[in-house]
């Protein structure tokens, strides 16, 4: 057992892209540079918050070793800062992509959005690793709440044991993804799964920082073998034994839970499962407004009171 700490953050703020939920077609307010228009930049007020976050990271202790990143636009633009001021990345091989810890769109009947290719990243993000593969790819015709668990609790689990088993024994990882992504991570590293997913445990503010330190015992040499996800399985997932309190990779203790105090702006965006697994239509709020999902409660930093609401036609608001 090598590693030792895992950091995760949130994409900041990011531009608006929107969805017809009768057909499944998407459109974006801004133009996104993959052409794809539910993979959306950050909005200007998201860029300066991934400044804040990498002015932040450099202070941290144990510093980063390696990161992976969500394949989507706005996660890998939120390390951009942070990527040109940190040597760690390029004797790690750059950000490695993992789709396993990527986006998540719930059960809508339509085809879900898949990221650009890792060539194409590769011409906006020099860093980005071309010869790191996926542990797992989710499936582009939805999941429920539990498939989101257990996808990220396998994808934790195989980049674990990758990092375990590399013979420069990195002792740190910083992880940059979305709203129920992050709770979902939080969960299979602690192993931690309430009886309600509604429930707020783990803090998803944009470009807030969690911190998850490593429990100690040889509990490597006891885990099963990781199962390998196969391309074409679709939501058939390896299963990982991570609930009861286990968590994966032997366990991990939550010991700094979505910290925005550098941020300028505080908590912004913060995000919970509502118990809708159907597709959220509502749109995106501008910074420090407060705005609801038909998927995901959606709130200001702790201030205001979360409702839930149906929306409108246009928009995702959630991660």
């Amino acid at each position: 057992m090598v590693l030792e700490v895992i950091y995760v953050t949130r994409h900041g703020f990011r531009s608006n892209w929107v969805v017809d939920p009768q057909t499944g077609t998407y459109c974006a307010s801004v133009r996104s540079p993959t052409n794809i228009p539910s993979d959306p930049p950050l909005a200007g007020y998201g860029e300066e918050q991934a400044k804040q976050l990498a002015k932040h990271i450099l202070t941290l202790d144990p510093p980063v070793d390696r990161i992976y990143s969500s394949p989507f636009y706005r996660c890998l633009q939120t390390l951009t800062p942070v990527v040109e001021k940190l040597g760690a990345v390029s004797k790690g091989g750059g950000i490695r992509g993992e789709n396993g810890i990527g986006e998540w769109y719930g059960t809508a009947r339509f085809d879900h959005p898949s990221p650009a290719t890792p060539s194409l990243l590769r011409t906006f993000f020099p860093t980005y690793s071309l010869t790191h593969t996926p542990a797992i790819i989710p499936s582009t015709n939805g999941e429920t709440i539990v498939e989101l668990h257990d996808r990220t609790a396998y994808a934790l689990s195989c980049i674990i044991a990758d990092l375990d088993a590399e013979p420069d024994q990195p002792k740190t990882l910083l992880l940059c993804t979305h709203a129920a992504t992050l709770i979902a991570l939080g969960r299979a590293l602690t192993g931690r799964m309430p009886e309600d997913s509604e429930e707020v445990d783990f803090k998803p503010f944009t470009c807030g920082i969690s911190k998850f330190v490593r429990r100690k015992g040889p509990v490597r040499d006891q885990e099963p073998e990781i199962k390998i996800w196969l391309s074409g399985q679709g939501n058939k997932i390896p299963m990982v034994d991570w609930r009861g309190g286990k968590g994966v990779g032997g366990g991990w203790d939550c010991v700094i839970n979505g910290d925005c105090s550098f941020l300028k702006g505080g908590e912004e965006r913060g995000w919970h499962f509502s118990g809708d697994e159907s597709f959220s239509t509502s749109p995106e709020p501008e910074p420090h407004s407060l705005d609801v999902s038909s998927k995901g409660g959606i709130h200001d930093g702790e201030s205001k009171a979360t409702s839930k609401g149906d929306g409108d036609r246009c928009g995702n608001s959630r991660l």
